[in-house]
């Protein structure tokens, strides 16, 4: 997440997503610690890692298979506790998990290999409320902890878009939220709110098409041709316009 300085934040703790490609030896999440690791950004709000320090997927990687069927999971959908093996215990596609409570931890990661390293992450996430990815034809292994179950994300909304969300969730436009301009009132300046429009459920940075910490009031126009809106920390957002 970027702060109002423009740099990069990354909070190393049980659970939190991780910037791979580092010096720890560390596994993606899965130990606590407590560095602190901060990249310098170009000023302003700008684009950072999903907001959690995720790296952009590249090459094959950045193709998805369509929503596609978890794997192995039965009926009910994907276990939201496990390491699967993409291709067989899950096939690639987008998929949501619904439900998450701060207190539940969620935590997700898409992996080049099973060896647990910094280095195996291509982009991890928590999650709080409704949290989306797209598992791409290019990935081994998903990791999910402490998530409700994953499902095949559809195109179709279940009912009309939402016009106010959750200040924390990942949401799907046209789907799940209304597009339109949002605003979110009453934020403190240690609330950490921030907000991201998105192209796609890859999170790496290139996903990203604009994004903002907010203190304050917060306003922003989500456009009919975004993909997502995901929003962490913040009061509810509603729309007025």
């Amino acid at each position: 997440m970027l702060t109002g300085a423009g740099a990069l934040v990354i909070v190393v703790g049980l659970g939190a997503a991780v910037a791979p490609g580092g010096n720890d030896g560390g596994d993606g999440g899965d130990k606590a610690s407590d560095r602190v690791v901060t990249s310098s950004g170009s000023g302003g709000a700008g684009k950072s890692g999903g907001g959690d320090g995720a790296r952009a997927a590249g090459g094959d990687d950045a193709k998805a298979g369509g929503s596609g069927k978890a794997g192995g999971s039965g009926k009910g959908g994907l276990s939201g506790n496990g390491t699967f093996r993409v291709g067989s215990d899950i096939k690639p596609g987008t998929y949501r998990s619904v439900g998450n409570k701060a207190d539940d931890n969620c935590f997700w990661e898409r992996a080049k290999d099973a060896k647990g390293e910094a280095d195996s992450i291509i982009t991890n996430d928590n999650v709080v409320g409704t949290g989306y990815v797209t598992i791409a034809a290019g990935d081994k292994i998903f990791k999910t902890r402490g998530c409700k179950k994953w499902e095949p994300a559809t195109d179709k909304p279940g009912g009309t878009p939402r016009t106010s969300v959750p200040g924390d969730g990942m949401y799907r436009v046209g789907v799940d939220i209304a597009p339109g301009t949002y605003t979110s009132g009453g934020n403190g300046a240690d609330s950490n709110c921030y907000w991201e429009r998105t192209k796609d459920a890859l999170h790496g940075i290139d996903s990203i098409e604009a994004n903002e910490n907010v203190a304050g009031n917060g306003l922003v126009t989500i456009a009919p041709q975004d993909a997502y809106f995901k929003t962490s920390g913040c009061t509810a957002w509603k729309k007025t316009g």
